[in-house]
């Protein structure tokens, strides 16, 4: 009988493309991808460690499978805990990192042919994906697709796991990507996301993100398509002018400002000052006409202080963003801001964090009116 596999994101676009990607590997190798975990053999969490929260509410996740299922973490909580993972969860029988998922199948067939309680299988180790992975033809949706253009980080913003967890910046061949958008659309699907965890860094064998955004932007059959998560370091006018001029990109931009505070940026390794963002945000709005623009904010970071935040607060409020995300800091290990004393206590954390949320609904409000 084929074994039926039940797969579940936590995280990030990445994390949701990377579980088509597994469900598009395991298809291959006979097995059956159901929606219902109660129906499955095996189960599968695609985790984040970016936050407590989100490995918090996997360890809860993992917890509920008693019923002798073959249960796997992977992504970034499998790199990160590695064979910690199967202290913490006793009936996890397998953990692959983000850049070993190629090796998932292999491991279940393993895993099938002994006894699953009696063996651990950890896969954490590899640098690089192969290509072929990104060619399964598997897409959860059906109208639009998520197209990973490179992996892993190379900034180390103070705050950050994923160069832990996902390593180095890698891209993939320009004509790779359009390889595989050309196939997506030969399957009926006709909108597209970029993805990268520093997508306008891009740079493979002559081709830089804007002249990709070009070849994107030709490919026949497709209507529109655009692009997560931008740095701001790697931003700038030429990407807005690329922007306006292109048909079928959607006029949006998520720009994570993270902070207004020039210290509290320094000490994040952000790599730009406050004036900068200012000025980014301004040329963007200039350039490309009614662009929506999106961010991402932090509070509470080691050593914020009343005034560092009254900085965020002030460009939230000066640059009138379309949303935000907004975070309260979480310590994360491996990282540099993990040895900092997380000095902000809990309730000024929540305060700041429901001054700023409020803040930006009521923008978010008027922009819509």
């Amino acid at each position: 009988m084929t074994k039926k596999v039940f797969i579940k994101s936590f995280g990030c676009q990445m994390n949701m493309r990377d579980s088509e990607v597994v469900s598009g590997l395991l298809r291959k190798a006979g097995y059956g991808i159901c929606d219902n975990p109660k129906e499955a053999d095996i189960i599968i969490l695609n985790t984040c460690s970016v936050r407590q929260h989100a490995e918090d509410k996997v360890w809860s996740e993992a917890g509920r499978f008693k019923d002798g299922k073959i249960v796997g973490i992977i992504g970034c909580m499998a790199k990160n805990y590695e064979q910690g993972i199967f202290e913490r969860a006793k009936n996890v029988s397998f953990a692959v990192g983000p850049a070993d998922i190629d090796k998932i199948p292999k491991i279940l067939a393993k895993l099938l042919k002994t006894n699953l309680f009696e063996r651990k299988i950890w896969e954490t180790d590899g640098e690089t994906r192969p290509e072929s992975i990104y060619h399964t033809g598997f897409y959860q949706d059906k109208n639009h697709a998520f197209v990973v253009i490179s992996e892993g980080c190379s900034n180390f913003c103070s705050y950050c796991v994923v160069p832990y967890s996902r390593g180095s910046l890698r891209h993939r061949d320009s004509k790779d990507i359009i390889k595989e958008i050309k196939a997506a659309i030969d399957m009926g699907i006709t909108s597209f996301t970029l993805l990268g965890q520093n997508v306008n860094a891009f740079e493979c064998q002559g081709v830089n993100f804007i002249k990709l955004l070009g070849l994107v932007n030709a490919a026949k059959g497709l209507k529109e398509f655009g692009f997560i998560t931008s740095h701001p370091k790697d931003a700038g006018i030429e990407l807005f002018k690329a922007m306006a001029n292109s048909e079928k990109l959607k006029k949006y931009l998520h720009l994570p400002a993270q902070s207004g505070s020039d210290r509290i940026l320094k000490l994040m390794n952000r790599g730009y000052s406050r004036k900068y963002y200012l000025e980014l945000a301004d040329n963007y709005r200039k350039i490309v006409k009614d662009g929506a623009l999106t961010t991402d904010i932090i509070v509470g970071f080691p050593t914020e202080s009343e005034a560092d935040f009254k900085d965020t607060f002030d460009l939230v409020k000066d640059v009138r963003f379309n949303t935000a995300f907004i975070f309260k800091y979480s310590p994360r290990p491996h990282t540099e801001a993990f040895k900092m004393a997380d000095t902000a206590p809990k309730e000024e954390k929540e305060a700041r964090h429901r001054l700023i949320l409020d803040l930006q609904k009521k923008i978010s409000r008027e922009k819509r009116r």
